[in-house]
């Protein structure tokens, strides 16, 4: 594992902390970057051409799914292991979408996170056991090819047919028992795969496919 070169993404800076730490204590590993934003990501990315992204999933801005779109469509070869403290099926699979190459919950063991970034920088697709169950469940249950906007994940179609109610994120937070910034990375993530230019014209489109109350 000679000479993986790993940039680390979080807002919390605790966390940036901690994780340079315990891989600059790795051999073979270098910790070449830190960053606190999906855009500051892109452009670290862009400017340092890591071997290795950790990539948090809930942050400002872009936030790490629709980062690691961008980092895997202009540099293919880096490769993006998302790092979170959830392990919802929507975030695993619009990860896996994003082009992420690995996903660890932030609790793994720091052998798992060694692992997992050496396996990454090989080229290797390396998930924790939890998120493995969840993928292979989900090929032998594939989703019916008449859902709606199928390119979303069952919680971001959920989120937008809440949307097309005109329901507002705060609303929408208190309703599914999460936080408004995790609403507001849902929104961020359907505006992205719509291809839609805003709030407004998501909403139309759902509307349009049947999605909210009439």
């Amino acid at each position: 594992m000679s000479g993986v070169r790993v940039l680390i993404v979080d807002d919390h800076r605790i966390v940036l902390d901690g994780f340079a730490v315990l891989l600059d204590s790795v051999d073979g590993i270098d910790v070449v970057g830190e960053a606190a934003s999906g855009e500051e990501a892109v452009a670290l990315a862009a400017e340092l051409v890591p071997d290795v992204v950790l990539m948090d999933v809930e942050m400002p801005g872009i936030g790490g799914v629709e980062a690691t779109r961008r980092i895997t469509a202009a540099q293919p070869g880096v490769a993006v292991v998302m790092l979170t403290m959830y392990g919802e099926d929507e975030f695993v699979f619009a990860a896996l979408r994003a082009g992420a190459r690995g996903y660890l919950l932030k609790g793994a063991e720091q052998e798992d996170v060694v692992r997992t970034v050496g396996a990454a920088a090989r080229g290797d697709a390396v998930f924790g056991p939890q998120v493995a169950s969840r993928v292979l469940r989900t090929f032998s249950d594939p989703r019916p090819a008449d859902v709606p906007f199928p390119v979303l994940t069952d919680r971001e179609r959920e989120v937008l047919a809440l949307l097309a109610n005109g329901w507002p994120n705060g609303r929408i937070a208190r309703h599914l028992a999460v936080s408004p910034k995790t609403v507001a990375n849902h929104v961020s993530t359907i505006l992205a795969k719509l291809h839609a230019p805003d709030r407004a014209a998501a909403i139309v489109q759902a509307r349009r496919a049947g999605l909210g109350d009439r």
